[in-house]
């Protein structure tokens, strides 16, 4: 379990992704026939062709609908237009992120985290696409960065004490977890059973 909410977002059991495009709701249902709503932003960025927040706004209600390939066409359609469109690299590293194409996601993200180094969600981002990767000295790195900002970001410790267990670095997952249970013991649980699972795996 590692958290990655939604980024609109993926979930690989907790992973939370936070940096989270304004505006984007609970996922819908993927198949049949688009909604109104997409029919209607598909119409809006058809006649605006060069209008970078109407393709933005299409790319928003695509990944609503967990539809995330669409989403990063028109993510990529409006970052063309204006590269400095706000948003639009969390935006298209989420939808690189959900599609499972993780590569690509570290990509945008890192681009996203230079414009500001020391944002917890922009390092925390960058954590969670390194943890997808497997990458886990270069996870841990970036958790501690978010963590560094933002010292009651429970889902960056865990994610953190997650990285350490699976690097075989127990005695720090434990550290962790002793801290996660005085602030969150949902996730404390869950960070035991990972270094349990560690633990066994040694044995």
């Amino acid at each position: 379990m590692i958290h990655v909410r939604k980024h609109f977002r993926i979930t690989a059991k907790p992973l939370i992704l936070l940096a989270i495009v304004a505006g984007l709701g609970s996922a819908a249902s993927c198949g049949g026939k688009p909604s109104k709503e997409i029919e209607t932003l598909q119409q809006e960025a058809w006649r605006q062709s060069e209008d970078a927040s109407s393709w933005f706004r299409l790319g928003n209600a695509y990944a609503r609908q967990q539809q995330y390939r669409k989403a990063e066409e028109a993510y990529s359609k409006a970052l063309a237009i204006d590269p400095n469109l706000e948003n639009i690299l969390p935006a298209l590293g989420a939808a690189s992120f959900n599609q499972g194409n993780y590569s690509e996601a570290l990509g945008y993200f890192k681009k996203h985290q230079a414009l500001a180094p020391n944002d917890s969600l922009r390092n925390y981002d960058l954590g969670n696409a390194y943890m997808q990767m497997r990458n886990y000295p270069e996870a841990i790195d970036a958790y501690k960065r978010a963590i560094e900002n933002s010292i009651s970001f429970d889902e960056a410790y865990y994610n953190l004490g997650v990285c350490y267990a699976r690097s075989g670095r127990v005695a720090e997952a434990e550290e962790i977890y002793e801290l996660l249970v005085k602030k969150n013991n949902y996730l404390a649980v869950s960070l035991k059973n990972h270094v349990n699972r560690t633990d066994s795996a040694e044995q």
